[in-house]
């Protein structure tokens, strides 16, 4: 005989009536998830800057975060963790709950410190998601008016004839100055000695005082001292031409097709931030870009906005990582 237990599982109102009730706490825990992401941020959001305050990256933190805090309710508190080559600043957001009040202002050495460094602290497609490529900033390459080259074709014949008679200067061992100028060198098929500073304003100092032949400087750093005559700019970095200095040609126009080095300055977050917190981060980053008075800061800066998808930015970082790896491993090169 059969219990009254077991007729009651068996019967199909049951059966229903349980299935209806699985149906209300899977429909009760979404909608709970939704209100969550809705109501973010739900207390100040922590923007790490892994540089020092006054550079290009802290400038664009800065900026932008003051207007999400106006759009969004909340305090966006820049926070800047220098150290290691930015590995200190990264290991914090890496470790941060995925809840979106912690977030990276991330530049080239997110992609490239893992081939730079014998360890690092994180994988990026394993602890990072992306958020936006908020603004960049274009590398330019400039030389000392004492060099005899007034092109990119020129300075290229002129480093050909003399191998490793002109020095060029950078940020360091593995910044994106040397990068750059690492990745000319061998897609140009030229030589120059590498000279390394603790920092770029250093080297761009000493270019300035003829001490050195050339370098791949930040446009922020080098526009002054072009307009005022004492560096000549000869090319540029990005795939198209600066609005900033329309009439400069790329590099890649003159003499050395496909190449592309660029300084961004984007947004990531923790691994497993939920979609709907990344899309909201983006879409106000997009709308605030579109700002005029925005737009007009970022141009004085020698910025320029860029406001991709979570998705677009996310293949870039993965391009970027593979590139410089490859450079890093071809040259050598490890962080000193």
């Amino acid at each position: 005989m059969m219990g009254r237990a077991q007729l009651r599982a068996r019967h199909p109102a049951t059966r229903f009536s349980a299935r209806l009730v699985t149906a209300f706490a899977t429909a009760f825990a979404a909608l709970a998830a939704l209100c969550a992401h809705a109501a973010y941020p739900d207390r100040p959001v922590r923007l790490v800057v892994p540089y020092s305050a006054g550079g290009s990256t802290d400038t664009v933190a800065r900026l932008v975060g003051a207007r999400l805090s106006e759009r969004l309710g909340q305090q966006f508190v820049v926070d800047n963790r220098t150290g290691a080559g930015t590995l200190i600043g990264t290991e914090i957001v890496a470790r941060a709950a995925p809840d979106g009040h912690t977030l990276l202002m991330a530049t080239p050495p997110l992609a490239v410190n893992p081939a730079l460094y014998e360890k690092v602290p994180y994988v990026l497609e394993r602890d990072f998601a992306a958020v936006t490529n908020i603004a960049a900033s274009s590398n330019l390459l400039v030389v000392h008016p004492s060099v005899a080259a007034a092109s990119t074709r020129e300075l290229i014949s002129l480093l050909k004839a003399n191998p490793g008679k002109h020095n060029y200067g950078s940020s360091g061992v593995g910044g994106a100055g040397h990068l750059a100028m690492a990745l000319f060198t061998s897609m140009a098929g030229v030589e120059a000695v590498h000279v390394p500073y603790k920092g770029g304003a250093p080297a761009v100092a000493d270019l300035v005082a003829g001490r050195l032949s050339l370098m791949m400087a930040n446009l922020t750093t080098a526009q002054p001292h072009i307009r005022s005559g004492r560096l000549r700019a000869l090319g540029i970095g990005t795939s198209k031409r600066s609005t900033l200095f329309p009439d400069l040609p790329t590099i890649a126009e003159s003499g050395v097709p496909g190449y592309e080095a660029n300084n961004w300055n984007g947004l990531v977050a923790p691994a497993r931030t939920p979609k709907a917190i990344l899309d909201r981060l983006y879409r106000e980053i997009a709308a605030v870009l579109r700002e005029p008075a925005v737009a007009e800061r970022m141009a004085k800066s020698a910025l320029e906005p860029i406001g991709d998808t979570p998705a677009e930015f996310a293949r870039y970082l993965g391009a970027e990582a593979e590139k410089w790896g490859r450079l890093v491993k071809a040259a050598g090169m490890r962080a000193e």
